[in-house]
């Protein structure tokens, strides 16, 4: 790479690049972007290692373990009976939070909120509606009168760049994972939650859904965030890559290739059609590799 002194096994050349790399961290990148490689080995356009575990949380509906190198995500589905809205008697409802806790990052402190945490809600939020990826009468239980309010709640264990990417994945996996409750009217004309061992005996009306069942999911949306420095596309940052070069750019896609949104937080690089272009052909070949994961992760599930 051209770095000062760089000898293969040498601690005090190893110290020389580490001091070179916090001190002119531009630099160091663009040494190693001139070269079409990052610094952590990957080409330009290629994402880190990507894992999901299904139903790491035994007390939700549903939940789901996303990995995107080190960057974790532990997301978790509570459903609760609400009574629907005037405007919408045939409609449940999605809530979503997003937490970053002090453990996710050194730059994220004890008692304090952290600065991402709103906005990556209020972007997990219009994508899970926008995309359509699920129909909201499909949480209805008794019109007007009972539905159901998905509480989903995402948590950032490790927070190592590509912040967003991560949680949708982790909430897509995790609405993939979701068991809807058996419930039933009582005597009171009221929804009730049914205990499996109970079986809904003890109810003289019938069950409104007499088995736990799946929730039928439309088209699932991924996304990829990318760099974009000088003529420079990176795909799936890391958190020092964040730092560095500022100006991002994340596409998201359902499963179908459609584009649902396009979200650029300023910086100092415009986004030309030709890098938009590219960032789309990215985002399309990684939304096949995270559609091909969840669907291993989901036959693993059904197989145990």
């Amino acid at each position: 790479m051209g770095l000062p002194n760089a000898a293969s096994g040498d601690l005090s050349s190893e110290m020389e690049v580490d001091a070179f790399r916090r001190l002119f961290p531009i630099q160091f990148f663009e040494r190693h972007l001139a070269e079409s490689i990052r610094p952590d080995g990957r080409a330009l356009g290629k994402a880190r290692d990507t894992t999901i575990a299904l139903g790491p949380v035994s007390s939700a509906n549903g939940s789901a373990l996303a990995k995107v190198g080190s960057t974790t995500m532990l997301a978790a589905i509570k459903m609760e009976v609400m009574t629907p809205s005037i405007e919408s008697p045939d409609e449940g409802c999605i809530a979503v939070d997003f937490h970053m806790p002090s453990i996710c990052s050194p730059i994220v402190r004890p008692g304090r909120p952290a600065e991402a945490a709103p906005v990556i809600s209020k972007q997990l939020s219009d994508t899970i509606s926008s995309s359509g990826m699920i129909d909201l009468r499909e949480l209805s239980l008794v019109k007007g009168k009972a539905a159901w309010m998905a509480y989903l709640d995402i948590y950032c264990l490790d927070a190592d760049g590509s912040l967003f990417d991560a949680a949708l994945l982790s909430a897509a996996a995790a609405f993939s994972h979701l068991q809807i409750p058996v419930v039933a009217l009582n005597d009171d004309g009221k929804v009730v939650f049914v205990s499996e061992e109970k079986g809904g005996e003890n109810f003289e009306k019938e069950a409104v859904n007499k088995e736990k069942r799946k929730l039928k999911l439309n088209s699932l949306p991924f996304s990829l965030t990318c760099l974009l420095h000088k003529n420079y596309i990176l795909a799936d940052p890391t958190a020092e890559e964040e730092s560095v070069m500022e100006t991002i750019v994340t596409v998201v896609l359902d499963s179908s290739g459609q584009l649902v949104s396009f979200y650029k937080p300023g910086g100092s690089v415009l986004a030309y059609t030709s890098a938009v272009q590219d960032c789309v052909a990215l985002t399309r070949q990684r939304s096949k590799e995270l559609q091909m994961i969840l669907d291993e992760a989901i036959s693993g599930m059904e197989i145990d």
